[in-house]
């Protein structure tokens, strides 16, 4: 019996040190899950039984169980790596149509922009039309078509322009001072952005801001009119809107009668102090205006340099030729428009209107501020990268900034990884065993992430297979000394006379 018993333990021993060597040669293969053998004792079968004085046949290999932990995750510099962390497996496709499984992710494209692996198996998951992924069962091999190499052009349809207006800015008065883009002191402020028209051609559009002054207001003094020489005057019906430093003008109260101009030094009430002095007597009551500004704002819209004239005039007292009129509440918060959007339409062939949305804009102290500038037009585009979300979403960076999504790979579950069967090139196939519990979206019931550019290494601990291999050594050793003392054992009984 001792003979059996021994040489149960050294096939034991010699299949547990397969099973080590395996795991030290797979050490650096990505992907690759351990082995380890597991073995159970043996007795011989016995329909009375023997109790207490039956001895064991010695041992067997119960199973060379794989173990599914996870391995480290290491960073690679090609796009189309992809590391799991977590449970699943890709879902891989031969060109027979027939499944594997595996957790190496290591992925290139093909000649045909199919995604594969090193065996040219090929990545399955939801396919994408025009960045949209559509969610449609069963999973199919993805593809990196030729429409998906470019990004065709899109229109400017929409923009977002969020500016804060100088709440102490200055009056420009169009009717004195037309606007005109290419004189700075016609406007007080302006910021531009690229828009694009059908076929992707890229176009200036600048949009300027001109502070509507008060309404005239008409003084009076004790006399009826002011005396040359003056220096104060008094507003009716009030000072209301003007501050020191704003400049008031006092018409034919200058040289010659002229419009006299005077800058505010003072203000008491509605009597406003002014220098210099004024030239000439005027009559009773004579029209003041002022550069103070109220709460009204021009907006004025050029494309490449050119005004774009409003579809219709806008209320007064906004200019003629400007698109719209904002109107501010004295907190600083845009009032009028409500929607605050203005449409022009581009002088370039086909042009279609452009919505500004300016539900943004503010009028406070301090500086002219761009807060926000955005557009939804860009021009033609090439593919240029990839990389892959999470959720297995495979995203295309193109040329013009814009990325799209190009497919979205799918992780396949088991309720049993141990019962897959593994055939090589770090892949497995599938077994009523393995409990098959389908592909679904990364992240999703009990599936693991993706992570992009990385693989998983193998989760061999070279160490402790080491070790194991030293063990499984001296387990093979006594097993043969067994082997040994019975043969020790039986050539004495044979040399008895």
């Amino acid at each position: 019996m001792s003979f059996q018993q021994g040489l149960s333990g050294l096939n034991s021993s010699a299949k547990n040190l397969d099973s080590i060597g395996n795991n030290v040669a797979n050490a650096s293969t990505v992907g690759f899950k351990q082995s380890q053998t597991q073995f159970a004792d043996a007795y011989a079968a016995s329909l009375s039984g023997s109790g207490s004085l039956q001895t064991g046949s010695g041992s067997r290999v119960a199973a060379v169980a794989q173990q599914f932990t996870q391995g480290t995750i290491s960073t690679t510099n090609n796009p189309l790596d992809v590391a799991i962390s977590g449970a699943g497996f890709f879902r891989m496709a031969d060109p027979t149509g027939a499944i594997f499984y595996s957790r190496n992710g290591q992925f290139h494209e093909d000649k045909n922009g199919f995604i594969v692996n090193s065996l040219g198996h090929n990545v399955t998951g939801y396919e994408a039309t025009l960045g949209v992924v559509a969610q449609v069962q069963p999973p199919v091999p993805l593809q990196i078509s030729a429409i998906d190499k470019s990004n065709p052009p899109k229109l400017t349809s929409t923009a977002n322009v969020g500016v804060n207006l100088i709440s102490t800015a200055t009056a420009i008065d169009n009717a004195v001072t037309p606007f005109n883009p290419l004189t700075s002191t016609t406007y007080n402020n302006s910021t531009a952005l690229a828009v694009y028209d059908s076929a992707g051609a890229s176009h200036v559009a600048s949009l300027y801001f001109q502070r509507i002054p008060l309404t005239a207001i008409t003084p009076t003094t004790a006399t009826g009119a002011v005396a040359a020489g003056a220096t104060s005057v008094t507003l009716a019906p009030s000072a209301a809107g003007l501050t020191i430093g704003n400049t008031i003008n006092i018409a034919t109260a200058g040289v010659a009668g002229a419009t006299h101009a005077a800058t505010i030094t003072n203000i008491a009430g509605n009597v406003v102090t002014f220098s210099p002095a004024t030239s000439t007597l005027t009559a009773a009551g004579p029209a003041v205006t002022s550069n103070a500004g109220s709460l009204n704002w021009n907006v004025f819209l050029t494309v490449d340099g050119a005004i774009v004239p409003p579809a219709a005039a806008p209320a007064a007292p906004a200019a003629a030729n400007s698109m719209t009129m904002l109107t501010f509440g004295n907190s600083g918060s845009l009032i009028t428009p409500a929607a605050g959007v203005l449409s022009g339409t581009p002088a370039w062939a086909g042009a279609a209107p452009i919505t500004f949305d300016l539900t943004q804009c503010t009028q406070y102290a301090g500086t002219f501020n761009v807060n926000g500038l955005t557009q939804n037009g860009y021009a033609a585009g090439t593919l240029s990268g990839y990389s892959t979300g999470a959720d297995g979403t495979i995203l295309g960076r193109y040329t013009n900034g814009q990325t799209q999504a190009l497919g979205q790979i799918l992780l396949n579950n088991f309720s049993n990884p141990q019962g897959l069967q593994p055939v090589g090139n770090n892949e497995w196939v599938d077994t009523v065993a393995a409990g098959n519990l389908g592909p679904l979206t990364p992240g999703t019931s009990g599936r693991g992430v993706l992570q992009s550019s990385a693989v998983e290494d193998s989760n061999v601990d070279l160490t402790a297979e080491l070790v194991s291999m030293i063990v499984a050594q001296r387990m093979y050793q006594a097993n043969a000394q067994t082997i040994k003392a019975q043969d020790q054992i039986l050539q004495t009984i044979v040399n008895l006379k």
